[in-house]
């Protein structure tokens, strides 16, 4: 898959709609916040320190999990990267400690923006990757943000997210309730692609259970819109949303308990972005500048001469 290709039956222009609606909840989704903390367990076994690290699109990756991130590296500058102003200036408003806290004073260097290239040493990005309409292009910017020896760490959904909707779907002949979602393997693929090293992929499956359809549709706008191309056309109407409701409780009474739940398969990446080593050909030159640069990084030459 080339970088200007998107993921299958995703809606670019849809994509690109959803990201930049503006949002005020200052909240940032239930599940997106659970992730981020099982996704912070993993840093446990990194031994490496960043003194600089971007936090990318916070208000829907977790505010909640970045306050505990500036806990685990407090004295390491950030940088917030939003692409919508108004993202931005929501997250800004719901980070805000008060000038009169201890907290507040003692709070490391938040920065927002992008910082120069090639100098964050760690990039988060929570449930960002399965709604891009170019999640190549967007893993080389990722690349590209990193210094050597800077790591990567990132989640997404899986592609057997929400089958229990899929299949109520399917049964009621209606079109799908969501894009299909690339596999783990095809993500480490992607990565070496775009220049990481040792990826590391894994994925567990979370159910969450509702008391009503009200709360489960809830819960499930909070996270996103349906981006697949053949998607309902136009807006449904009362009987349409009634149909679903008897639907959903329908599935429910087969189901321990007789609540309402969906599945979500939850993919993790880690991956470092290594030392550039130069390829030689039978004969191929080096100007100085080159040589510079990989004599003070260590990096090697690699190949047959």
């Amino acid at each position: 898959m080339s970088s200007d290709i998107h993921p299958p039956s995703l809606d670019p222009v849809a994509a690109v709609r959803w990201l930049a609606m503006p949002s005020k909840a200052g909240v940032s989704p239930w599940l997106h916040e659970e992730v981020a903390s099982r996704m912070q367990e993993r840093l446990d076994f990194i031994r490496l320190q960043p003194q600089q690290w971007v936090h990318w699109e916070p208000l829907s990756g977790g505010l909640a999990a970045h306050q505990a991130l500036q806990q685990r590296y407090p004295k390491s500058e950030v940088w917030m990267r939003c692409a919508q102003p108004g993202h931005g200036e929501t997250a800004r408003k719901a980070l805000a400690q008060p000038w009169w806290r201890v907290r507040s004073w003692r709070a490391p260097l938040l920065r927002w923006g992008m910082p120069p290239e090639h100098s964050a040493h760690m990039l988060w990005a929570n449930m960002q990757l399965h709604a891009s309409p170019q999640p190549q292009a967007l893993l080389q910017e990722w690349h590209r943000t990193l210094a050597e020896d800077g790591f990567l760490m990132f989640s997404c959904f899986g592609p057997d997210t929400l089958r229990d909707l899929r299949l109520v779907y399917a049964q009621a002949g209606w079109p799908e309730p969501a894009h299909e979602f690339t596999d783990m393997h095809d993500w480490g693929d992607m990565l070496v692609q775009a220049g990481f090293a040792e990826p590391v992929m894994d994925m567990e499956r979370i159910t969450l259970t509702y008391a009503s359809p009200d709360s489960l549709l809830t819960d499930l706008r909070a996270m996103g819109r349906n981006l697949h191309v053949h998607r309902f056309a136009g807006l449904r109407g009362k009987r349409w949303r009634a149909q679903l409701d008897a639907a959903l409780l329908t599935l429910a009474q087969a189901q321990p308990g007789g609540r309402l739940s969906l599945g979500f398969e939850i993919v993790y990446g880690h991956a470092l972005k290594p030392k550039p080593r130069m390829k030689m050909a039978a004969q191929t030159q080096i100007d100085l500048a080159q040589m510079r640069h990989m004599l003070r990084s260590g990096g090697g030459i690699a190949g047959k001469v």
